[in-house]
């Protein structure tokens, strides 16, 4: 066994825990299907969200993951249910008005409200797809209604309706009452409104795979379960899929997971496997309010990347998967430096600790070398001091900084600066509050730029740091991030910042004491 393989096998990271149980499955013979299926459902009714994204993002980590322990074949399915009718319309769409008159319509039968595609669901899906090949995954796209009105689905749909009363079996404990009165697993597209219907079967003939049913106006029809006439409700269809593509790999959010076993079992009343699962937690938005594709709270793929790359993306979603966490604006920053930490670390690491870092499972095992020779976090306060309205700007301070740092040698450090400007522009600027300083903080902003008006030391970031300290004890801060607090807040006007002294370092000895002068013409806090 390689290196790399054993140390995957004893890791603790959660996809290769997640891939260590996949190969289980197999330990006795590999799959007869001669590949293992991993696969990420998708609900279209709404525009593509940032969590839809993290669902094809992780599950592309432990795909990666049973590739590096396993010789067996992989594939990824990306499924999308749009076949679903339209219970609602979404809050961000254009023409909500013309979108009411098609609800309970498929969404693939729903006109596009932005007028580029043939159905809303199609826009929806071509979004998806953009988003994802945004990112480089390798997926294999599956529409429900090709799935179903091509007949894939028929023989699996035919068992359904074999096995219709063990369905129900399952699904009616998990009803209210008054649902379970009129619930069925199937629901009939009506022939003549192209409506998705909800209501109670009078027959399920087996032999012949029919429904009998009454629709809204108590008219009566007869349809076949093939073709694309029928549909299943979203929980069984969750099952039945897993049966008819033999899938061994699904995770999805905490809010499915009191639905495993009933996906489960339908999935073995069909005759299927039940796969293995990964049940992560919900993205909170600015308020601790999970995040929903019609309300659209919560920040969009095309909003993450306008401030930062995608691979800072990835890494927000490898962190922690099974904690509910914040996704606003403010996470963007901190997600780019602690990317770029794990970059800079992973060279110099032994590969029992490659493994554990999640620039591995981002980059699948060779992630490139970082070149921010500057952290985001300084980038940002530089574009405040600077007033920087373009990168160029940016770049005046990084070559003398970084002599050897420019655009065509430094591709990520160059887009990060661009990132800057506009996430200072946008989100920081608008809200920025100075405050006076105390009349303690401003002897000891005195004395510091004093100090470095006779400064004949080197620019290094930890001399000039240390200075900083120096001040701080000085003046009698304790404890010292009082000091450096009284800084950010008095000089850069945030709450906090990188390190002070290679903020100087990056701006200048004389810019900053200039930036010190300028706070101290300010009259004392009261």
């Amino acid at each position: 066994m390689s290196a790399l393989r054993d140390a995957a096998m004893k890791s603790k990271a959660w996809p290769f825990e997640a891939a260590r149980a996949i190969l289980k499955r197999y330990e006795k013979a590999p799959p007869a299907k001669g590949y293992v299926l991993f696969e990420t459902g998708y609900g279209p009714s709404g525009l593509p969200h940032i969590g839809t994204f993290g669902e094809v993002a992780r599950t592309t980590m432990v795909r990666r993951a049973f590739e590096a322990i396993s010789d067996i074949p992989t594939r990824l399915i990306c499924f999308s249910d749009d076949l679903d009718g339209m219970r609602k319309v979404p809050e961000n769409v254009p023409n909500p008005e013309m979108l009411r008159e098609h609800l309970q319509r498929p969404l693939t039968s729903v006109p596009d409200p932005f007028g580029q595609f043939e159905s809303f669901g199609h826009h929806n899906n071509a979004m998806l797809r953009r988003f994802l090949d945004t990112f480089g995954f390798a997926y294999e796209f599956v529409s429900a209604t090709e799935f179903y009105r091509s007949g894939a689905f028929d023989p699996i749909l035919l068992r359904a309706a074999e096995r219709y009363d063990a369905i129900m079996e399952i699904m009616l404990p998990s009803l209210r009452e008054e649902r379970q009165q009129t619930y069925s697993c199937f629901l009939p597209i009506h022939p003549e409104t192209g409506r998705v219907l909800y209501v109670p079967m009078k027959h399920v003939d087996a032999a012949r795979g029919e429904i009998t049913f009454d629709d809204e106006d108590g008219h009566e029809w007869t349809l076949p379960v093939t073709g694309g006439r029928v549909k299943l409700q979203w929980k069984p269809d969750f099952g039945a899929r897993w049966a008819a593509l033999d899938v061994d790999f699904e995770m999805y959010g905490k809010d499915h997971s009191t639905n495993t076993p009933i996906y489960d079992g339908i999935c073995e009343v069909l005759g299927g496997r039940k796969p293995e699962h990964f049940t992560y937690e919900l993205f909170l938005d600015e308020n601790g309010q999970k995040i929903s594709k019609s309300k659209g709270n919560g920040l969009t793929i095309d909003e993450w990347l306008t401030y930062a790359s995608s691979e800072s993306l990835s890494y927000f979603m490898y962190q922690k998967p099974k904690t509910a966490k914040r996704l606003w604006w403010d996470v963007i920053p901190k997600a780019v430096d602690e990317y770029h930490q794990q970059l800079r670390a992973f060279p110099g690491q032994p590969v029992e600790q490659q493994v554990d870092n999640p620039v591995w499972h981002i980059h699948g095992g060779h992630p490139p070398a970082s070149d921010m020779v500057v952290p985001f976090a300084m980038l940002l306060n530089l574009a405040a001091v600077t007033g920087a309205r373009d990168k160029a700007t940016l770049w005046g301070f990084l070559r003398r900084y970084a002599p050897g740092a420019a655009p065509e040698t430094h591709p990520g450090l160059d887009a990060a600066a661009g990132h800057a400007v506009r996430y200072f522009a946008d989100r920081i600027a608008p809200t920025r509050t100075f405050r006076a300083p105390t009349e303690r903080e401003r002897a000891a902003m005195a004395d510091l730029a004093a100090r470095l008006r006779v400064w004949e030391g080197t620019t290094d970031a930890e001399a000039l740091q240390s200075l900083c300290f120096a001040v701080g004890r000085d003046h009698g801060f304790e404890p010292l991030r009082d000091w450096f607090r009284a800084l950010y807040e008095v000089l850069l006007g945030a709450a906090e910042g990188p390190r002070f002294g290679g903020f100087i370092a990056l701006y200048g000895v004389a810019e900053t004491i200039g930036l010190i002068d300028r706070a101290l013409a300010q009259a004392p806090a009261g």
